[in-house]
């Protein structure tokens, strides 16, 4: 009777912040559907404009809820995309220039980050949202990093799902006139532009943009970098908590969402979940990920964000032009 007093107060609690955060990520989604604009980018404009409502205590409990447990439903929703059958497809050349240009893109980016005086949560963040998928990567990290002044803040978090969209449709724009110039096949370009371009959806359009099999390879090579949550986010968890005392360690060191992530992704390899199903998980996620994204732009303030400042995106686009170059440099061996 107690639990159940406790669950109705609570959700009565975050009612108020959540149904706002769901609202302004329904508006979201259909100005991108109209528009073509990337909808991360619509939920975090969108969310900022109601940054206004943040101090005020009726709406933060659920403004809380978004941007934090519902972050981990949608990334843990992640895993029923991934099918292993087509990542062991690709063979083990297109998943090496993935693998090695994952790990080294956040090992630069941490390094350049100290270099220019940020802290090494900073460059794990970025360097992670480069090198795996983007903004969804950048909300995981965010769940694990630690946060205040030798970690990340809302502002870090903000900037650099911007900063990756924004990198992720030029690119989406700009790679396949590239492909067209380079004289590529489409197996090639479609691995060229899944393991080099941030977010998911613009992967696909500029995959698709060039013939039908490169946006097919290049979707399964970003499903593959998207898989690499898991082991990256695992690693991140031990590396930054290694000092923590033993009580409670054990659960920052292995976020419960990525056992999640893990079996549905096992589920859908075994064909267990039905397409039809599958899809309405893909929707679940791509909702759970943009509300948190306007949960995250309610909490943020323009003024601040802009004192992320110019070494920020020195960073980012330090990190976009190395993976990029990681992996034209290994598919020489493909070519």
């Amino acid at each position: 009777m107690v639990t159940i007093q406790k669950l109705v107060s609570t959700t009565t609690r975050q009612l108020p912040g959540l149904s706002l955060c769901v609202s302004v990520a329904l508006v979201a989604v259909f100005l991108s559907a109209h528009y073509g604009a990337p909808v991360m980018l619509f939920a975090l404009l969108l969310g900022m404009a109601f940054n206004f409502v943040a101090p005020t205590g009726k709406i933060m409990p659920g403004i809380n809820f978004a941007s934090g447990t519902l972050l981990r439903t949608g990334v843990a929703l992640l895993g029923a995309r991934i099918t292993l059958t087509d990542i062991v497809a690709l063979g083990p050349i297109p998943l090496a220039i993935v693998v090695f240009s994952l790990f080294s893109t956040i090992a630069i980016g941490v390094f350049i980050s100290k270099m220019l005086g940020r802290n090494t949560a900073f460059g794990l963040l970025t360097g992670g949202a480069v090198g795996i998928c983007g903004a969804s990567a950048a909300l995981a990290l965010t769940s694990i990093l630690p946060k205040g002044k030798d970690g990340i803040s809302e502002q870090d978090t903000i900037f650099t799902v911007i900063a990756v969209t924004t990198f992720s449709t030029v690119a989406m724009v700009f790679y396949p006139a590239i492909i067209s110039f380079w004289g590529i096949d489409d197996t090639t370009a479609g691995v060229f532009l899944g393991a080099t371009i941030h977010d998911v959806a613009q992967v696909v359009g500029a995959g698709y943009s060039i013939s039908q099999e490169a946006g097919d390879v290049s979707t399964i090579v970003k499903l593959f970098r998207v898989a690499m949550l898991v082991p990256v986010i695992a690693m991140i968890s031990i590396f930054m908590f290694r000092g923590a005392s033993p009580a409670g360690s054990a659960t920052k060191q292995f976020p419960m969402f990525l056992l999640w992530f893990v079996l549905l992704a096992g589920a859908n390899s075994m064909g267990w979940i039905p397409p039809s199903v599958g899809e309405w998980i893909n929707q679940a996620s791509k909702l759970a990920l943009v509300t948190a994204i306007v949960g995250l732009g309610v909490k943020t303030s323009l003024k601040k964000l802009v004192n992320v400042g110019p070494i920020a995106m020195l960073i980012v686009v330090s990190e976009t032009i190395w993976i990029a170059l990681i992996a034209v440099l290994g598919l020489q061996f493909l070519v």
